[in-house]
This record gives structure tokens, C-alpha cells and sequence, in this order.
């Protein structure tokens, strides 16, 4: 009898336990239930994401860089400056012509009739180049010609002197300036069907310092050469800018007689 009631209280007490109590325990995803003996599984469908563990990165020691050291043997002594350059004079940029042409040698005038060494194509090239501002010099000096600007004897066998002298009408190459310097004289240059000229007239007295002829010995005389300065217009080559001018030029003129007092000595 007693063994009867004990059986039928452990029956109470299980019954009594499993309407009450409910244990879930959780497997990586599937839950099971321990509720009325009943195990719910994972939802349809569904699918754990996998599990990826990855290594951490070895890192690498960081880099010894190499010390640098002051060099042992000591700072270089201060270099030695070399002296100043010597600089050469400023050039002077005058005339670098010869100071006498080679034609001034076979004359013992102040100017050239006749120079091998004319730069005819020279002039001809500046005159194209600078030919408004030339014709306006050359107009300058046309009109001086000699034999145009006053009224001479067409030959000079009409010419009669006390002095012998000689007399004639030149258009020189060349010739020396009142400043004593030789200059080349545009002359005989023949560009676009013109010419151009210069003339002068000169007269060279062939006794200078003697006695007038034809004149009584009572009387002091000496023939005296008389000069004229005349204008030319002149081509100067080393002029970069515009290489013609007008200059002055003394040229033998006249022979004439310079009579002194009267003396009773003769």
C-alpha cells in the first residue's frame, strides 16, 4: 500500500513539471525546445554565414636607415679667389678707315681723280636704301657745280692770268676735308637712268712764292695761290644709321699776283 501511494506521487510531480516548465537551448543556429518533448529546427531557407578567420598581418620591423655622419677629416680651407680680369679699353668706335688712301700716293693734290679702291657698289646699294632722304642732299649740293653756278668761259684757253696757272673742272673720287680728313665723294654713280655728278673748278698756281712775270722789278710781287671752299656730299661707310653728308672742302681756286711797295733799290 504504501509503495502505491509513492509511485503515484512521483507520476503528480512529472506531470506537474512538464506543464510548467520550458527549457531552449541554442546549437550553433538550431533551437531546440524542450517543451513537450517538441525540437524546432532552423528556419526554412535559411543558411549560416561562414565563418572566415583570417591571420593578422605580420608586421615588418621598421627600416634602419643609415646614420649619417659628419666626415671625420676636417672643413676645406677657403678657396683662393683669383684676381680681377683685366678688361680690355672701351672700344672706341670712330672712323677705322686708313688715314690716307692709297690713291692720296700718286697725287700731290687734296684730292682722288681716279681710285681703284671706290666702293661704286657700295653707294649705289645706301642711295637705294636711303634714296628719299639722299635726294633731298643731293638737290643740296647740285646746284654748286661749277661750271653751272656762274658764268665761266666755255674753254680755258680764254682764261688769261698774270701767274701761270692751271685750270680745271674735276669731279673727284676722293678728297681731303678742312678738318684734314679723307672722304669719298659721291661721284659718277648711275642709278635708275640718272647720274650723279659733282663738279668743281680748281685752278693750281705753278709759282707759288716766286716773282710776278711781266711785272717791273721796281715793284715787290709774288704769285699766291687763293683757295675756295666748296661743299660735296660724301658717303661715309662706317655710318650704320644713314651714311651720307655734307662737308667742306678747301680746293685751289685762283692764281693771283700780290704786288708790294715801290722801291728805288733795282
Amino acid at each position: 500500500m504504501a509503495t502505491k501511494a509513492l509511485v503515484f506521487l512521483l507520476l503528480v510531480g512529472v506531470a506537474s513539471a512538464t506543464s510548467t516548465s520550458h527549457v531552449s537551448i541554442n546549437f550553433g543556429g538550431a533551437n531546440v525546445n524542450y517543451n513537450n518533448d517538441h525540437v524546432d529546427g532552423p528556419a526554412e531557407g535559411y543558411h549560416p554565414a561562414p565563418v572566415s578567420y583570417h591571420p593578422a598581418p605580420a608586421y615588418h620591423p621598421d627600416p634602419k636607415y643609415p646614420v649619417h655622419h659628419e666626415p671625420k677629416y676636417p672643413a676645406h680651407p677657403a678657396p683662393a679667389y683669383h684676381p680681377e680680369p683685366a678688361y680690355h679699353p672701351k672700344p672706341s668706335y670712330e672712323h677705322h678707315e686708313p688715314k690716307n688712301p692709297a690713291c692720296s700716293e700718286l697725287t700731290n693734290a687734296t684730292y682722288c681723280l681716279e681710285d681703284e679702291e671706290y666702293p661704286e657698289y657700295e653707294i649705289k646699294h645706301a642711295i637705294q636704301y636711303h634714296l628719299d632722304k639722299f635726294n633731298h642732299l643731293y638737290a643740296d649740293v647740285a646746284d654748286l657745280n661749277t661750271e653751272l653756278s656762274v658764268e665761266r668761259p666755255e674753254t680755258l684757253d680764254e682764261e688769261t692770268y698774270l701767274c701761270p696757272s692751271e685750270t680745271a673742272y674735276i669731279r673727284p673720287l676722293r678728297a681731303q676735308n678742312t678738318e684734314g680728313k679723307w672722304r669719298i665723294v659721291v661721284n659718277e654713280i648711275e642709278l635708275h637712268y640718272k647720274t650723279f655728278t659733282q663738279s668743281a673748278r680748281v685752278e693750281d698756281c705753278l709759282t707759288a712764292g716766286e716773282d710776278c712775270p711781266k711785272v717791273p722789278m721796281c715793284y715787290e710781287s709774288k704769285c699766291l695761290q687763293k683757295s675756295i671752299y666748296h661743299r660735296f656730299l660724301v658717303y661715309d661707310p662706317y655710318d650704320q644709321y644713314f651714311p651720307f653728308a655734307i662737308e667742306t672742302f678747301k680746293l685751289p681756286a685762283s692764281c693771283a699776283c700780290l704786288l708790294g711797295a715801290y722801291t728805288i733799290d733795282h
